[in-house]
């Protein structure tokens, strides 16, 4: 609907032309006839007021008032419609003569300071118009010539007109105008009028007609004569009528066709419901099915392979021949290689069935690349290859992921890039990109070889479960070919992108991106950077890729860096990088020349090997570090510190400890061998081993027996490891509050959280881990007896899995309580109002949420939403009260752990 109908429009469009070009022609013409009238006033005036001026030039100079008394009136009298007064100034502006009496002659008086006008001046106003002109005399000198004579003004004439016959005859005019306007808005109102009869009825009745076909009345016809265009409308209306009315007939047919049809199809709809429901049914029992086989696969196949990985182990630790040394590292990789197929498979499996969770924790992104280029090390010597790592020194270090996953990542692309590299290097590099929000890292990682490389054709499949590049890669190199499905898969959960840049025969770059949380605290230990800070450095490197990385590690530190010596430069320490072609006695010749100039040596190999180390070390090398070199060794090798091994070293050589736990151990598995080898794995660490073979043995134990730890299956006969757990909590037993770890082969996801939500202590997947088992047992060990504020296993969990990482971030939240102590106090007291006190809050509660203390985070993060809420401090003051409390103990439990 319009807002403003036929009628309306054709009325204004006829009659707003003529009413605008009306008004604005009248105006133009009034306001021109009135300049007009003006105009010629004023020159009225002025020949009226200069040969007055002239007259009374003779008797101004004598003085005579009567004459100029006479000149004036007359000139009045002959000239009263248009003079309203005259006036006769001398010289210094007084008034002389005047032809009638004036209430106010200063208007008519020039202003002071301003000069008598040399000729007539005019001054208008709305009412009245003063004309003033000079009275002029000769000045003749006796002896002054004809072209030296000047007039000089000896006073002036002001004269008042009045405009009153003017506006007479404009009012006239304007008076004129105004009909011939109305005239012509009249005139278009009727030929609108005539218009809107000839054009506005007919339309009406075609618009009534559409509305009566639209309702349905398709028989309804417009009737009428009509001329022009209205006749080819009421023509179009007809026929569009028509053929609605066929269009209607026709249709109707079609839907009585149509509804047959359809009774007919609803009835094999439902048919194929039926048989959809029963397909959906046995799909998703087909999918339950699939789900617990593949648990049951998980622990079918971890069972024996954590007998086989842990008694090879084990067998590792007595006197062996070389050769019998070797078998049973064949063995231990061999069934290293197994597991990491069934993780392959494991993984791919919760992919597909969208099962997998990320978490998010905090952790140190330098600290978890270097555990994965620490693994993958020995691969590549052993082939060869020089491998390396480059961290931008942009790229923020503390951050909130999944580390675990990441690290699965960068294996799968590092290993396949050993994998498929004969010589060379692989190159890992990490680059900071920008992050979408402030609270956020983006990174960029680049994984480069010098392989075989991959063709177009090939990579097309490259990301396809169950496919290689090529069908005789897999024969050559072997593997089931999900690790890069399982890698672009695990990228873009992480909401990353996975990119491959190869050519055939000249290596590959896999780059992908993410974007993290940024962690509030500070992860990786530091570095001791002051002292590192203005050392000089020898640097000598084969490698290109590897000089370049560990150049810009050591320039970040504030190292100066030569690459060849320089005489009267001091060197603190040279740094000899060999590559896997150099000879030992070439190694050995370059040391010497290094010690020949009293210069401290530090050699990175590309070898783990010990007898290599041990040579070097005893030709005159302080320390051999292994490539990639960890960044926090070659800081202590600078600074002459002593190395510590890296934890991801230290996995598989720990020794068993040189003092046993005096702990007295139960452990629980139905596999005899399980329970031998975690029996044969125990006794090495505590000094009393008992066992049993199912649950309901356990529950019995229990209940007689003191424990100071249980090792619990989970699938056993007669009783599993669940509900024994809930028996022995349950029962107001010895062991009612003795730790017990879950000891199970189950790697599906979500597994630990579920055990650890029965009632388990802890969690430890088969195969066994020598260390994790280690520490598990030290962490009970030494197990405190707090008051309930920390929960240690959370703390740990959410330092990576790294226990001294949770105690160093424990006590940095100590020293946050001691910087917000004060400001909780002047807060209470009523010296604080809540928009100072939010700022310290918030920045507590970022320090709770990564130590463990889940009460204390609820109550910081309750305390903050009221605040935002624009809560007063005096309202939350119970709150407050609650929080000095919580950090109380905090503080006290805190000296279990520390």
């Amino acid at each position: 609907m319009t807002k403003y109908g036929l009628r309306a429009r054709i009325l204004a469009y006829t009659i707003i032309p003529t009413l605008i070009i009306g008004i604005l022609l009248a105006g133009y013409f009034s306001v021109s006839r009135y300049q007009q009238l003006e105009e010629v006033l004023i020159r009225q005036g002025v020949n009226v007021i200069e040969p007055l001026a002239l007259a009374s030039e003779l008797a101004l100079t004598s003085r005579n008032r009567e004459a100029l008394n006479r000149l004036l009136s007359t000139i009045h009298r002959n000239n009263s419609p248009l003079v309203k007064s005259i006036a006769l100034f001398d010289a210094q502006g007084r008034l002389l003569v005047t032809s009638n009496y004036h209430r106010d002659f200063n208007i008519m008086r020039l202003p002071e300071a301003v000069p008598i006008p040399r000729t007539t001046q005019v001054a208008s106003s709305d009412e009245e118009i003063i004309l003033r002109t000079p009275v002029l005399t000769d000045n003749i000198q006796a002896d002054s010539s004809w072209e030296d004579v000047s007039a000089v003004p000896i006073g002036y004439i002001a004269m008042q007109l009045t405009n009153d016959s003017a506006m007479l005859a404009h009012y006239k005019d304007s008076f004129f105008a105004g009909l011939i306007v109305l005239l012509g808005v009249s005139l278009s109102t009727l030929f609108g009028i005539r218009l809107i009869r000839g054009v506005s009825q007919p339309i009406t009745d075609m618009v009534s007609a559409i509305y009566k076909i639209r309702e349905g009345r398709l028989d309804t016809r417009v009737n009428g004569e009509f001329t022009g265009e209205m006749e080819m409308l009421k023509n179009g209306i007809n026929a569009m009528a028509k053929s609605l009315s066929e269009y209607h007939d026709e249709m109707q047919q079609n839907i009585d066709q149509a509804t047959s049809d359809l009774r007919e199809t609803l009835e094999q709809i439902e048919i194929q419901n039926i048989e959809l429901d029963m397909a959906k049914k046995r799909a998703q029992e087909a999918a339950r099915v699939k789900t617990e086989f593949l648990a049951n696969m998980s622990h079918e196949l971890r069972t024996p392979l954590n007998g086989v990985i842990g008694f090879a182990r084990q067998l590792q630790k007595t006197r062996l021949t070389s050769n019998q040394l070797d078998y049973l590292k064949t063995i231990e990789k061999s069934a290293q290689n197994l597991l990491g197929i069934i993780n392959d498979i494991l993984d791919f499996s919760k992919l597909e069935a969208g099962k997998l969770k990320m978490e998010q924790l905090p952790f140190s992104l330098r600290d978890t690349l270097q555990e994965v280029m620490t693994l993958l090390a020995p691969s590549a010597h052993d082939k060869g290859l020089e491998l390396s790592m480059r961290v931008d020194a942009a790229v923020h270090d503390a951050v909130i992921g999944d580390p675990l996953r990441l690290q699965q990542v960068l294996t799968n692309l590092v290993g396949n890039a050993v994998k498929f590299t004969e010589q060379g290097n692989v190159d890992v590099r990490v680059d900071a990109r920008p992050a979408s929000q402030p609270d956020r890292v983006a990174l960029r990682i680049h994984v480069q070889d010098t392989g075989i490389g991959i063709s177009d054709s090939q990579r097309r499949q490259l990301f396809q479960a169950f496919n290689q590049a090529d069908s005789s890669i897999s024969r050559r190199y072997g593997g089931t070919g999900l690790g890069l499905v399982i890698t672009q898969k695990l990228v873009h959960q992480m909401s990353g992108d996975i990119e491959l840049y190869s050519e055939l025969g000249s290596g590959s770059v896999f780059s992908f991106t993410l974007e993290l949380n940024r962690a509030s605290l500070p992860l990786a230990e530091s570095l001791p950077l002051a002292e590192l800070c203005d050392k000089t450095v020898l640097y000598m490197e084969e490698d290109n890729f590897s000089r370049r990385a560990t150049t810009a590690l050591l320039r970040e530190w504030g190292i100066q860096v030569l690459h060849e010596p320089y005489p009267g430069v001091v060197i603190d320490c040279a740094l000899l990088g060999f590559g896997p072609n150099t000879l030992p006695s070439q190694m050995e010749q370059a040391i010497q020349r290094q010690l020949a100039y009293d210069n401290k040596v530090v050699v990175l190999l590309s070898s783990t090997d010990p007898t290599l180390t041990d040579a070097l070390q005893g030709a005159g090398a302080e320390f051999c570090l292994s490539k990639p070199v960890h960044y926090q060794k070659l800081a202590q090798a600078l600074m002459g510190q002593e190395v510590a091994e890296p934890e991801a070293m230290l996995q598989i050589t720990l020794a068993p400890p040189a003092q046993k736990q005096p702990l007295r151990v139960l452990a629980v598995d139905d596999n005899p061998a399980n329970l031998k080898l975690i029996s044969a794995m125990l006794s090495e660490q505590v000094s009393q081993v008992e066992t049993c073979s199912n649950g309901q043995e356990a529950l019995n134990l229990a209940t007689i027996n003191r424990y100071d730890i249980i090792f619990m299956d989970i699938q056993m006969p007669l009783m599993d490891g669940i509900q024994a757990t809930r028996e022995i909590r349950s029962q107001d037993g010895p062991n009612a509050s003795t730790p017990i770890v879950a000891v199970t082969a189950h790697a599906i996801a979500g597994e630990r959280d579920r055990l650890m939500h029965q009632g388990m202590d802890d969690y430890l997947a088969k195969p066994i881990d020598e260390s994790i088992l280690a520490r598990i047992i030290e962490r009970f060990a030494h197990r405190p007896t707090p008051p309930g504020q920390i929960d240690w296993s959370l703390a740990v969990k959410q330092a990576a899995g790294k226990e001294p990482l949770a105690k160093e971030m424990l006590a940095l939240l100590l020293q946050s309580f001691d910087e917000f102590a004060p400001l909780l106090g002047a807060a209470l007291s009523g010296e604080l109002d809540e928009q100072r006190l939010y700022p310290a809050l918030h920045k507590l509660h970022g320090g709770t949420a990564y130590c463990g203390v889940p009460q204390l985070q609820a109550l910081v993060a309750q305390l903050e939403k009221a605040l935002l809420a624009k809560q007063g401090v005096d309202e939350l003051e119970p709150e407050l009260l609650e929080l000095e409390e919580r950090m109380g103990q905090v503080r006290e439990e805190a000296k279990f752990y520390l």
